[in-house]
């Protein structure tokens, strides 16, 4: 797991099969959705582009067969933009940079054939790790950095604005039993 944080392209080489395929690639830059050593430097790259002081300390491994289990705890802390990618490709969404540290639990999971990496998958705690950096509930801050260009007419800004502002004056019109949450006034 050491390789993903700190690994050079060489030592990638000596330890992904040329056939290898991610599985999680699904949301990661496409030059990550290739096969062998290349992509999963790749997905290596798009993680310290994003991570400073990124690492996985490994709880604990199990072999059986041709399928080896790693549990971790991945720490780090975001200095980059966390980009996320749809299936074809597209950036789908940003998370701007926090400075916030981390540290989830996550399982890898690798088949091995000819001694090197063929397969991987994992489930990892991205909400846990979401909560972490800040990004989930998002600030108003956090929440316009996300967004990006929205593509939206002023027309429906506009329209979004009033129904802010009457949604606020609801409240304040509305009985005292209503009027418990002052962040609307």
């Amino acid at each position: 797991m050491e390789i993903m944080a700190t690994g050079s392209r060489a030592d990638f080489d000596s330890v992904v099969h040329p056939s290898a395929f991610n599985r999680e690639s699904e949301s990661e830059p496409p030059s990550t959705r290739g096969r062998g050593p290349e992509a999963f430097y790749a997905s290596a790259l798009w993680l310290r582009s994003a991570f400073a002081e990124l690492r996985f300390d490994v709880d604990h491994v199990v072999v059986e067969g041709d399928l080896a289990v790693v549990h971790t705890i991945m720490r780090g802390r975001q200095v980059g933009p966390f980009v996320v990618y749809d299936e074809r490709g597209a950036v789908a969404q940003v998370f701007a940079p926090t400075g916030r540290t981390f540290a989830v639990k996550q399982s890898h999971w690798l088949r091995v054939e000819e001694g090197r990496v063929i397969e991987h998958w994992a489930n990892r705690d991205d909400l846990g790790q979401a909560v972490q950096l800040g990004w989930v509930p998002p600030t108003p801050l956090s929440w316009c950095a996300m967004r990006g260009p929205s593509g939206r007419s002023v027309k429906t800004r506009r329209a979004d604005s009033q129904s802010v502002s009457e949604g606020r004056r609801f409240l304040s019109i509305s009985p005292k039993k209503y009027q418990t949450n002052r962040m609307f006034r």
